[in-house]
């Protein structure tokens, strides 16, 4: 028998695992942008890539790279904080790690195909149990059934 059927608990803990990897990762990233290099310099990194809008590239990377890891650290907004970061990676796969093969050691993209997956993985899959969004989902659909209940007509 799979562990996860032994335990209903236990995938819930493996997304939860997997969220605070991610999110620490790309909180580590987007506060180096922001904090480390700064804007001018990232913008111009970006710019000397060729990455289209240098300036509001920079400014979607960094933010998208800070909310996004801290969305899925809480574990609220997956849906659209994983298409946000699986676009910020894709942008990074085509500009800079494409044409490198797919080693990270060789400039490729298997980091920045890795993080983009994952993010989709919890915008199509949910952060599990343990996340905001689980708990923000469970108190809206327990007062919309309590409301439900309320309308429904009495038959005497």
């Amino acid at each position: 028998m799979l562990p996860a059927r032994r335990h209903p608990l236990l995938p819930d803990a493996g997304l939860l695992i997997g969220r605070l990897a991610l999110g620490a990762i790309l909180i580590a990233h987007g506060w180096q942008k922001l904090h480390d290099t700064g804007h001018a310099a990232v913008a111009a990194q970006f710019d000397g890539l060729g990455i289209p809008m240098p300036g509001a590239s920079a400014y979607f990377g960094t933010w998208v790279e800070l909310a996004g890891g801290a969305a899925l650290v809480a574990g609220v907004l997956l849906p659209v904080a994983g298409v946000l970061i699986a676009v910020d990676m894709a942008g990074a796969f085509w500009f800079v790690h494409k044409d490198h093969g797919l080693f990270s050691e060789k400039g490729g993209y298997e980091y920045v195909l890795m993080l983009g997956a994952a993010a989709l993985l919890f915008a199509l899959a949910g952060g599990g149990r343990f996340s905001l969004d689980a708990v923000l989902w469970r108190r809206l659909t327990r007062r919309s059934e309590t409301g439900a209940a309320d309308r429904r007509p009495v038959h005497v």
